[in-house]
């Protein structure tokens, strides 16, 4: 925050009203910081968030109807600027790299203590990417990972491996399409092909396969 004296503006995403007024009280009463909306539902927040400008998000992975993970993306869109902060009780690696590879910067245990909460908020802000210590280690692992017998990346075009590496760095189909100057349906027919060769039927599982496989950096 050097260089700007504005307090942080923060919104939150959690179904649970506890968990929410708790956050919302933790950020409005620290100096430098300031809770700009708390929100049940990524639905919600959608319809809401345009009305505010937040610099960071904190987003339940959890929710009902579209889930942390599969609202990243569309939050994304709507407030381009924002940094999305997962929150989770449990560090699910599937979850993990589904939410990260749509495009948020940090994932955090609820456990995390309010002082490193705030810090994680700020490190976001900052450029950052915070993580739990549990989960900082499940990637880890994950990428440590042998790749599979299989060769994968013999099967892959040049072209499908530069749309995996832009869907590993968080863009979303319309900005794949626009990088490479063709549709989003075409996009789609790629991605549908690449399922096919990596043997997986979601964008995190094939940006998974992908690093253990070290198909892309």
């Amino acid at each position: 925050m050097a260089g700007d004296t504005s307090p942080l503006a923060v919104a939150v995403i959690d179904d649970d009203r506890g968990t929410r007024e708790g956050l919302a009280a933790l950020i409005g009463g620290t100096p430098g910081f300031r809770c700009v909306g708390t929100y049940g539902s990524v639905e919600d927040a959608l319809k809401r968030l345009p009305d505010v400008t937040p610099d960071v998000v904190l987003l339940d992975i959890n929710l009902p109807g579209l889930s942390g993970s599969e609202g990243v993306g569309l939050l994304r869109d709507r407030c381009p600027r924002a940094q999305i902060v997962m929150l989770t009780v449990f560090a699910e690696e599937e979850r993990i790299f589904e939410s990260l590879c749509n495009g948020a910067c940090g994932y955090l245990l609820k456990k995390t203590p309010p002082a490193r909460l705030l810090d994680a908020i700020a490190e976001a802000h900052a450029g950052g990417s915070p993580m739990s210590p549990d989960i900082a280690r499940k990637v880890v692992v994950a990428l440590q990972r042998p790749a599979p017998i299989d060769k994968p990346e013999q099967a892959l075009t040049p072209h499908e491996l530069r749309i995996i590496g832009l869907l590993a760095n968080g863009d979303s189909y319309q900005d794949v399409g626009d990088r490479l100057g063709i549709t989003v349906n075409t996009v789609r027919n790629y991605i549908r092909r690449i399922y096919e060769k990596l043997h997986v039927h979601t964008k995190s599982q094939a940006v998974s396969k992908a690093l253990r496989g070290r198909l892309i950096p």
